[in-house]
């Protein structure tokens, strides 16, 4: 079972690096914006994973879901900066 918790949490590591990679290179802010939130998200199903491994699940879940929340506030923020700024897809 946790060879399979290992495959998986490097698999989600790659997909991050695939985000990291919309933050990086993005040709809009919106798709930085989207890059940031997916690595925020693998990152919460990252840390679940650790705690499944490490056999201490109830830590990680605080962990996680505090990590969701300022993932989440910081998104909206920017979100809000942006609107008022006027962004355009082009």
């Amino acid at each position: 079972m946790k060879a399979f918790l290992v495959a998986v949490g490097i698999l989600l590591l790659g997909l991050c690096a695939v985000g990291l990679l919309r933050v990086l290179k993005g040709p809009t802010v919106v798709d930085r914006v989207i890059g940031g939130s997916f690595v925020g998200t693998l990152a919460v199903v990252l840390l679940v994973l650790i705690g499944l491994l490490y056999e201490r699940l109830e830590a990680f879940v605080d962990i996680a879901l505090m990590y969701s929340l300022l993932s989440f506030i910081g998104t909206l923020i920017y979100a809000k900066y942006l609107s008022k700024k006027g962004v355009s897809d082009g």
